[in-house]
This record gives C-alpha cells, sequence and structure tokens, in this order.
C-alpha cells in the first residue's frame, strides 16, 4: 500500500487569565535559630496577606532552606533561612493587589521569584489548534499527492505530537504603586503526524 505522511502544525491565541506568584520569606540571623524564627514570621505574613484574597488551597510551601552567611569579606555572619511559597490567583488584578499588599506587610523579607502567567482552561483552545494542525497537514499532503500525481484516500494514521505545546508570549509589565501585570497573549501549540493512502 502507498501512502503518504505529513506533520501538521496548528496554533491558537489565548489570553492568559490567572497567575501563579512565587514568593519567599527570608530572615538572616546570628544563630540558626534565630535565622529560622525570623523567616517562620515572615512565612506567617506572607500566607496572611495571601489567605486573605485567595482560598487556603491556593496557598503552598515550596521548600525551606537555611544556610551559613557571610559578609563581603567572607566571614562568617550568622544564618540566612527562607521559605518558598506558591500562590495561585484567579485573577491578575488581584494578583497585583497581593504583591501590593505583600511588600508592604512583609517589607525586606520580601523576595519575588517570578509570576507565571497561565491560562485557566485550555480545552477550547487545545481543540482549535489540533484543527488547525489537521488542516495544515491534509493541505500539506494534497499538494504532495498532487505534486506526486496521485489522489488522497482514507487517512490510516493519526498521531498526535503530545499534549498541546507550551504557551509561548504573555508579557508581563510590573508598574508602580498598585503592581500590574498585562497578560498580552500566549500561543498554544499542537502537531499531529497524519498518513494517507494513495492511489
Amino acid at each position: 500500500m502507498r501512502t503518504i505522511t505529513v506533520v501538521g502544525h496548528g496554533s491558537t491565541r489565548v489570553v492568559p487569565d490567572t497567575a501563579a506568584l512565587r514568593v519567599g520569606a527570608a530572615h538572616q540571623g546570628t544563630s540558626l535559630a534565630e535565622a529560622l524564627a525570623g523567616a517562620s514570621s515572615a512565612g506567617e505574613a506572607v500566607v496572611a496577606v495571601a489567605r486573605r484574597h485567595v482560598d487556603a488551597a491556593n496557598v503552598s510551601s515550596r521548600d525551606l532552606s537555611v544556610w551559613p552567611a557571610h559578609d563581603h569579606g567572607g566571614r562568617p555572619a550568622g544564618f540566612q533561612a527562607r521559605h518558598g511559597y506558591t500562590i495561585l490567583c484567579p485573577d491578575l488584578a488581584l494578583a497585583g493587589k497581593i504583591v501590593t499588599e505583600l511588600a508592604t506587610e512583609v517589607g525586606d523579607r520580601l523576595q519575588v521569584d517570578g509570576v507565571t502567567l497561565e491560562v485557566a482552561d485550555t480545552a477550547a483552545a487545545e481543540v482549535g489548534a489540533r484543527e488547525a494542525a489537521y488542516a495544515d497537514a491534509l493541505a500539506r499532503a494534497s499538494h504532495l499527492a498532487a505534486l506526486a500525481g496521485v489522489r488522497l484516500g482514507e487517512v490510516r494514521a493519526v498521531v498526535e505530537g503530545g499534549a498541546a505545546g507550551p504557551m509561548t508570549g504573555g508579557p508581563e509589565a510590573l508598574a508602580r504603586r498598585d503592581v500590574s501585570f498585562e497578560p498580552g497573549q500566549s500561543t498554544l501549540s499542537q502537531t499531529l503526524t497524519v498518513t494517507w493512502s494513495v492511489t
């Protein structure tokens, strides 16, 4: 049986509507116990601010670390402790408000590791990307069949190139006063490998 196999690519544009804040509560002390106590106190403030705005299930610990601290001359200067958290925000404006309040209430013990803008429900976008990938595969196969002087027959196999590809784009902007996040647009991509019989 003669066949033609092509790879089709498709993508859809989506607007991020949720944010994952990655923050840390850090403290330096003269002893390990003091560093841990300070980080714990700062961490309690982080959790308190977050839980004013999001469900407790959306606030989770990521890591806890303690290490010896040194001054600029390399001399021992006590210990540093850090407790990392992830805060899932269902609203971008709310995420900015949380960051602003964290900066005010946690102060210099706050560390902002990063913000990831995400799409809560990608199902519709995945369908669109998959349909676009199939249309692209069909166009490529039709062109190749015409060049080869054959006609496309039945589809013999379809292989999805894994889950929908990672979303790219989504620029972020930070502003004074209330922190704001500009979602922009992200691209969700899909790949299909399709085989047709030819006659």
